[in-house]
């Protein structure tokens, strides 16, 4: 080649438009994605992750691979989503104790919930019930509440331990109703639902999917569902929010994307979402498990959601004097 064909050549190249990031050409997602649940195998938040994780890699086509991180309430997991690569192949599948009580209950959870992470999709919902042994006296929420408001009242209600969502939903119910339960903290929900069918304690809060099998057999007696309306698994139990004006409990569940991930890749995440989320098969999958799904919510509308549920759980940890190190 002489000196003025390979000058011709240089200038061609030079004029070639430098090659777009691979998401920005549609590529994304190229290899498998991790989405990490900050809850231990076999629970709710698991059970969700890996039926959308499922539907997620139909839709996107590429495998969704589940990664169980428990700890320290969600946050070892969390953490560790927060200070993952911002490329869209490390997500969070996270629920609403973890985002939006941890900070509060916890003296340095190690992640800022809205600095460190991008709302991806709302994904649905469980509610928690009052539940209480069938041999307690009071048949429905209002002959509970009036015999909490009695002078020489003295309930217990069992919870899965200090700080948690059912700890403080009887924190909640105490505050908002103007009763007085007393908190037993149990560790883990297993031994306070078995103390409970035993009738050592009268009271607690569990999800909807864990008491749900008791309450059919009979071996537990649903009071109220802790979410705004009653629950469609559970539609003659009324909602707490019925006797209780503005109270609303319900455990969410969410998609979540570390801070810094590219627009554009979000954006492909977000489809893939809402793609998934109105998939027939899931839905059926979701509401076997006593999952609620959401409506369909906007990142914006999302991010609005976690910030009020934060000042909300921050003044009812206050009120409980809950805190962990």
């Amino acid at each position: 080649m002489n000196l003025r064909a390979f000058a011709l050549l240089l200038a061609a190249a030079a004029a070639m438009p430098l090659a777009e990031p691979a998401a920005a050409q549609g590529s994304y997602p190229s290899r498998p994605i991790t989405l990490i649940v900050p809850q231990a195998a076999g629970g709710t938040n698991d059970i969700v992750g890996r039926v959308v994780g499922q539907k997620l890699a139909e839709v996107m086509g590429a495998s969704v691979v589940v990664d169980n991180r428990p700890g320290a309430g969600g946050n070892i997991g969390t953490q560790l989503a927060a200070k993952a690569p911002k490329d869209g192949y490390t997500l969070l599948m996270t629920i609403s104790s973890s985002q939006a009580i941890n900070p509060a209950l916890y003296r340095n959870p190690g992640f800022d919930p809205v600095k460190d992470f991008r709302p991806v999709a709302l994904i649905g919902a469980v509610p928690n019930v009052l539940l209480v042994n069938p041999s307690f006296p009071a048949k429905s929420l209002a002959e509970l509440l009036a015999m909490a408001k009695r002078k020489d009242a003295s309930y217990q209600y069992a919870s899965a331990g200090n700080g948690t969502l059912n700890h403080l939903l009887g924190e909640m119910l105490n505050s908002m109703a103007g009763i007085q339960l007393q908190h037993v903290p149990y560790k883990g929900v297993a031994p306070a639902i078995n103390d409970v069918l035993g009738g050592q304690l009268p009271i607690l809060f569990a999800s909807l999917p864990s008491a749900l099998p008791h309450v059919k057999a009979g071996k537990l007696r649903a009071l109220g569902v802790s979410g705004e309306r009653r629950s469609p698994m559970l539609p003659e139990v009324p909602a707490i929010a019925e006797a209780v004006p503005g109270y609303n409990g319900t455990l969410w569940i969410g998609l979540f994307a570390p801070a810094g991930v590219p627009q554009e890749v979000l954006a492909s995440l977000e489809q893939a979402a809402r793609k998934a989320l109105a998939a027939p098969d899931l839905r059926e999958k979701l509401d076997q498990q006593g999952v609620e799904i959401a409506a369909p919510t906007s990142p914006e509308q999302f991010s609005k959601l976690l910030q009020d549920d934060l000042a909300r759980w921050a003044r009812i940890v206050k009120a409980s004097g809950a805190a962990v190190d």
